[in-house]
């Protein structure tokens, strides 16, 4: 799936038809596939038994069949827009779980509780709602399929006493075929009482089909290209890109890096730094022009042939359940304990890692709970280290680290960066001095590009924000 579709679905929901809904299918069939297999050959055998004992008696027991199906198809129409009522509310209840779970610390900061027990309480009652209605308005099913069989009894018990009477049948034969006949009716009371599972299981199916049938992110290509040799430069030639149509973001972007140059991206809040970086590694896929590596268009490589090649740090820091050296390990396959030490000591994370009990076997959660958000995002830097790509993307990357660290480990990024093109983000001018070429980005345009002093000597764009930083306690913003 593209990058996009995460972005504009909430990750409970995506959570809860991964799960809920799939076990939910999975449910269904066990409970009713065994049912209905047993349920068909009973009926099959019952009836041809009726035939041979009375064919006129056999199709009043069938002419039950067809009031049976149109009873539960009434039914069931009314019941599965509750079925997918039930399972749209589970979704939007554990996308809320999910959501208060992420940020609890957030919500108990401004003294959230009650708003968001309030808003559980809004979903829960939606789930109860249409719970109680899906399940009360299938459970008629049965009822009805019971009704429907006893009138069946009486139809055959009267036919069969009058041709009883008539002399053309014998009554063991009729006391026979009442016997077949509720053997005949039973398991057709019993398929019917499994609609409500049935339609459940099709209403998750219909959420998780909705999930597989979206839009999947563009193929790969049948022969992809590939640089003789990285060397890191990246050109973007009339790029442009939108998220949606109507709101043009980047347009017709020209620029051209050489290998080992560092690239500082500065600007406002929402101008596109992130996602030109984004577009590099083909997290979004840009609208018009095209971008290229070493001469070879991104397109045509294959996303793991172009992101094997670049190192990445953001801004929000990512751990998974490990050890302190396993997240390190995740930048590079087979890498040697050796080598991950040499990343975390080039990224200050040795220190970090001698004052905790287990040193680099310290095992941390998801969330990263054993380390401060600082030292969450030295662990992320030291990947990026251990990768050693061609190509350096920085989103930010020292944001959550204090200034003594910060100078720490642009020292250390200096040294990482030689050699390598290197994209750096960033919000604190001093960060990016040394910059070959700092691009001043405004909606989606850059307006103005050069060195530190060359920038600042012309007064414009980038002179104002480093004012706004720098010269005045509070600057005012144009």
């Amino acid at each position: 799936m593209p990058l996009r579709y995460f972005d504009d679905q909430p990750r409970g929901e995506i959570l809860s038809r991964a799960t809920n809904d799939t076990d939910n299918i999975a449910q269904s069939l066990q409970q009713t596939m065994g049912q209905l297999v047993t349920s068909l050959l009973t009926v099959v055998a019952v009836l041809a038994m009726m035939f041979v004992i009375s064919p006129i008696l056999a199709l009043i027991a069938v002419v039950t069949v067809p009031v049976t199906v149109v009873v539960t198809a009434f039914i069931g129409k009314r019941s599965q827009p509750q079925f997918i009522a039930q399972w749209a509310a589970t979704g939007k209840l554990n996308g809320h779980i999910e959501e208060m779970y992420g940020g609890h610390t957030l919500v108990k900061a401004f003294g959230r509780q009650k708003e968001s027990a309030e808003t559980f309480t809004e979903h829960n009652q939606a789930l109860f709602t249409s719970g109680f209605r899906a399940q009360f308005i299938s459970g008629v099913i049965q009822p009805a399929m019971m009704f429907i069989s006893n009138l069946n009894y009486v139809l055959v018990a009267v036919v069969g006493g009058l041709k009883v009477a008539s002399g053309s049948i014998s009554l063991g034969d009729v006391q026979a075929f009442i016997q077949y006949s509720r053997q005949f009716s039973q398991p057709l009371t019993q398929v019917a009482g499994m609609a409500g599972l049935v339609q459940s299981g099709v209403a998750s199916a219909e959420r998780v089909f909705e999930l597989l049938e979206a839009a999947e992110q563009s193929a790969e290509p049948a022969e992809p290209a590939r640089p003789e040799q990285v060397r890191g430069r990246v050109a973007f030639e009339n790029v442009s890109f939108s998220y949606s149509p109507d709101r043009p973001l980047i347009e017709n972007l020209s620029l051209t890096v050489e290998p080992g140059q560092t690239v500082a991206i500065v600007g406002p809040t929402g101008a596109g730094k992130t996602t030109l970086v984004n577009l590099i590694m083909r997290f979004y896929e840009v609208t018009g022009g095209r971008i290229t590596i070493d001469g070879v268009d991104i397109a045509e490589m294959s996303r793991e042939e172009l992101r094997s090649n670049i190192g990445m740090v953001l801004q929000d820091t990512w751990l998974f359940g490990g050890t302190i050296a396993e997240n390190i390990g995740y930048g590079a396959e087979n890498a040697t304990r050796a080598q991950i030490e040499a990343a975390a000591e080039a990224a200050h994370v040795d220190r970090i890692a001698h004052t905790l009990p287990d040193g680099y076997d310290t095992v941390i959660d998801e969330e990263g709970a054993a380390v401060s958000a600082g030292e969450k995002q030295l662990i992320t830097i030291a990947r990026a280290f251990l990768a050693e790509p061609a190509i350096l993307i920085l989103d930010e990357a020292t944001s959550s680290v204090d200034t003594r660290t910060e100078v720490l480990i642009q020292r250390a990024m200096s040294k990482l960066r030689k050699g390598r093109t290197s994209f750096v983000i960033a919000h604190r001018l001093s960060t990016i001095r040394d910059a070959s070429l700092i691009l001043v980005m405004e909606n989606g345009q850059i307006v103005e590009q050069g060195t530190h002093e060359s920038l600042l000597a012309a007064g414009g764009a980038y002179a104002r924000l480093h004012e706004a930083q720098f010269a005045q306690p509070v600057a005012e913003v144009e």
